[in-house]
């Protein structure tokens, strides 16, 4: 539901590129950029690496990991430049709805905050949830968000590393500015690869989301029946972040025992953001999910 000019898009080496390229356009010495967490990790780094300020928003379970607009709000200051979407969201699933962007646009717009949407999972949703992008809800959405999108996930071309930004012309040039002076371009092969990937059939991506669908409900339905734990359940992505408080471990002791004694690997929320969780992925077969769950519930049963 979006169109840009070619001179709107860069094409980058990956969709974490594009994020950086985006907030060094942008976020000068001392700016702040607002960040809801659990976060994907390298937000805050990139908003550092830039001179700026991450000023860090934590969202809750009872709103299904997303900020809401008084949040937004309280969050702000004078020096805030950016805030930074991500939907369907990294580590949690989150997914926002049409409402919910509008209601977080029409803040930003009164302040003239930009808007980083980083929907590199756009693709991967499931059930009811619906994936809306915030540049298209208005044109003065549409002239204050870059849009941050790439091919790793539903193409699964991750060593490929390209991604690209979608913007309004001055923010476009920016970032074009920034990148010629970095790696200059995208590698030619990977742009190859991605235009064949786009002018392809395109139902193998309703099949992989089937699959993961699959997948999805299966570890929901178990990580519901574990003791001592809380899940909600994932709209997006291929990740499950799992409150593990009550263990009395710090997430990155858990991790660690787990990985050690149970053989099982988990991603430790504090690299989120939040020390009271942890990350599971779905992205493995049906066999090896079932047994790293059964490991898993022996854990908590332990602890």
């Amino acid at each position: 539901n979006l169109q840009y000019a070619p001179n709107q898009i860069c094409v980058t080496g990956g969709a974490k590129m594009a994020c950086f390229n985006a907030i060094l356009a942008v976020v000068e010495e001392g700016d702040e950029v607002i960040i809801p967490t659990p976060f994907w990790v390298s937000y805050p780094e990139m908003v550092r690496l830039a001179g700026g300020v991450p000023v860090l928003v934590e969202t809750k379970e009872s709103t299904g990991w997303k900020m809401t607009p008084e949040q937004f709000e309280e969050a702000m200051t004078p020096a805030t430049k950016m805030v930074i979407i991500n939907s369907p969201g990294n580590p949690t699933g989150a997914v926002y709805t049409e409402a919910e962007l509008r209601a977080l646009g029409e803040i930003a717009l009164e302040e003239d905050i930009v808007i980083l949407s980083d929907e590199i999972y756009e693709k991967l949703v499931y059930g009811e949830a619906k994936h809306v992008s915030i540049a298209s809800l208005s044109d003065e959405l549409y002239n204050l968000t870059i849009t941050v999108n790439g091919f790793s996930k539903c193409y699964s071309m991750t060593g490929w590393r390209l991604g690209y930004t979608a913007a309004p012309k001055p923010l476009a040039d920016a970032i074009d500015k920034i990148q010629n002076h970095t790696i200059s371009n995208a590698n030619t092969f990977s742009q190859y690869g991605a235009l064949a990937a786009l002018q392809g059939d395109q139902t193998f991506i309703e099949d992989l989301r089937g699959e993961y669908d699959v997948k999805r409900q299966f570890v929901f339905s178990r990580l519901k029946a574990i003791q001592n734990i809380r899940v909600l359940e994932p709209q997006g992505a291929f990740y499950f972040f799992v409150y593990t408080g009550n263990t009395g471990l710090k997430s990155l002791n858990l991790c660690d025992k787990l990985l050690s004694r149970y053989k099982v690997a988990a991603v430790p929320g504090v690299a989120f953001g939040y020390d009271e969780g942890i990350r599971l992925s779905y992205c493995t077969t049906l066999d090896i999910l079932n047994e790293g769950l059964t490991r898993f519930e022996q854990f908590c049963r332990e602890h």
